[in-house]
């Protein structure tokens, strides 16, 4: 194919409740079919990702924020689907085994995932998950934005009275507010309190918009906050006005300008689940439907212009990680990162052409299928087939 991306010519853009609704049941069924293959039961532990080698797709590693991010993922679905995942274990056994683990070195997006499954779970067990995020201080700790959001999320998403904490979820939601920027409506990596890298200070990677615009949603609809549901109104627009020609979710922004530093890699997380969660949450929060958007983010996920394919690859039933540069590490980034800083309009010339997008990430992880379940949980009265 030639390194340079060829667009296609006007793509149908189907409706949200056929084409959107048909795609999302056929990942949560993968998504369901790939954790079964992900968990360990008698560790109680989800891996860290399967990755493609010579021997075969193979399970490795272990990750307590993925494990938790599942567990959110799960809880919205019927419990039949949950055993079948967990190996006949409950949803609230891999809690608990998850509240048992957070520790004082704890980072706090495990504290914070952890705390979120709990709640969303209703978990007996839930205010020792809150007591370590209090201690972790989201409202003023040095953490990533994307952090910060999910603390404040684990405190407002799911409406019920286990283990809240009121005015934490303000004290965050006010700081992540803070770290708006208001004319050009991204969020930055680290919070506005916390001194950012010199060289990439100003690089802002799509979690720093999608997580900020979830919790900001939720956030509005527990405080009745104008303020907060504005921001991400603001973000999610942003967000969809700078999506790719094919619909990808483009990786690294400029928050000084609003535009878009470095494209790749696109991951297949952010157009099957990540980017599709926020703007749902925002409409259930505001009304306002990027349905458009959404759809296209799915279109490229099945049929991705870069690698000619999809990464949903239906012979080994998994959604491998990205499509990204054939480059030395992660060269094009960092040079890109470093050019932006010397002046905003500055680019590596010709990235495209010398280190073509066509690699596949041959690794999928167990957060990515969790956020698929999470995704499209209001849409499905029952499990989807896995068979």
């Amino acid at each position: 194919m030639n390194t340079a991306i060829q667009p296609k010519k006007n793509p149908a853009v189907p409706k949200l409740d056929t084409y959107i609704t048909q795609q999302a049941s056929e990942l949560c069924g993968v998504a369901v079919r790939a954790l079964v293959r992900m968990y360990d039961p008698e560790a109680r532990a989800f891996c860290h990702c399967i990755r493609r080698s010579d021997k075969g797709d193979l399970v490795e590693g272990t990750s307590i924020r993925y494990a938790a991010t599942v567990l959110i993922g799960l809880a919205e679905h019927p419990e039949s689907l949950v055993r079948e995942v967990l190996h006949g274990q409950s949803a609230d056994e891999l809690c608990s085994a998850l509240i048992a683990r957070l520790t004082d070195d704890s980072e706090l997006g495990e504290i914070a995932l952890t705390l979120w499954a709990a709640r969303a779970l209703n978990h007996a067990d839930a205010a020792l998950a809150l007591q370590a995020l209090r201690a972790a201080k989201p409202q003023s700790c040095e953490a990533p934005t994307v952090e910060v959001a999910w603390s404040l999320s684990a405190l407002v998403a799911d409406a019920n009275d286990n283990a809240r904490d009121d005015d934490l979820a303000n004290q965050i939601a006010d700081r992540l507010m803070r770290s708006f920027n208001d004319e050009t409506a991204l969020f930055k990596h680290v919070p506005f309190d916390v001194n950012p890298s010199t060289m990439r200070g100003h690089v802002a990677c799509f979690a720093d918009l999608v997580y900020p615009i979830q919790a900001l949603s939720f956030y509005y609809q527990f405080a009745n906050d104008s303020m907060a549901l504005a921001a991400a109104k603001r973000c999610g627009q942003r967000m969809c006005d700078g999506q790719g020609p094919q619909g990808q979710w483009w990786w690294h922004h400029d928050v000084r300008t609003g535009q878009c530093i470095e494209q790749y890699p696109v991951y297949s997380v952010h157009q099957d689940s990540m980017a599709p969660m926020a703007l749902l949450a925002l409409k259930k929060a505001s009304g306002v439907c990027h349905a458009d958007a959404i759809s296209r983010g799915l279109q490229w996920l099945e049929d991705s212009p870069e690698i000619d394919g999809s990464l949903f690859d239906k012979k080994a039933d998994l959604i491998w990680r990205k499509v990204a540069r054939r480059e030395p590490g992660k060269l094009v980034r960092g040079l890109q990162a470093t050019a932006s800083k010397v002046h905003p309009s500055l680019r590596v010339p010709a990235a495209n052409t010398i280190f073509p997008p066509t690699y596949i990430d041959y690794e999928t992880r167990p957060y990515h299928m969790g956020w698929i379940l999470y995704a499209w949980s209001d849409r499905f009265a029952s499990a989807p087939k896995t068979s």
